[in-house]
Formats: C-alpha cells, structure tokens, sequence
C-alpha cells in the first residue's frame, strides 16, 4: 500500500491524524498533513482508507 498526500489542497482539519495518527500528523507550524508511513503493511489498510474519506479536502489517496 501506499499514500500520497497533496499538501497544497490540505486545510489542516486534522481529520487524518484523528483517525489513522500511526500514519498521519499535523505540522506544527502550517498544520498541514504530514504522512508518517508513506508505505505501511496491510495492518493499516482500513485505516488508511478511512483517512482518506473523512479527508474534507480529498487530500489523501490510498493505492496499492
């Protein structure tokens, strides 16, 4: 699996590291999303998907 993020349409809603935060954060000085594992094992597959879809910005895409 892996994630991609595009930080320029990220508003900081922080929906991401609230629901996955082993793979996602908040930087501390734009509070823009910070991927923490851009390649994380299947053991955070559903997280990852569910990141991506309370994203309200479409910010995060999950591929495999």
């Amino acid at each position: 699996m892996r994630i991609h993020v595009d930080r320029s349409r990220c508003v900081g809603a922080g929906q991401c590291a609230l629901t996955a935060p082993a793979l996602f954060d908040q930087g501390e000085e734009d509070g823009l999303v910070e991927v923490l594992d851009a390649e994380p094992d299947d053991t955070q597959a559903a997280a990852a998907a569910m990141a991506a879809r309370v994203c309200p910005s479409g910010t995060i895409t999950v591929s495999r």
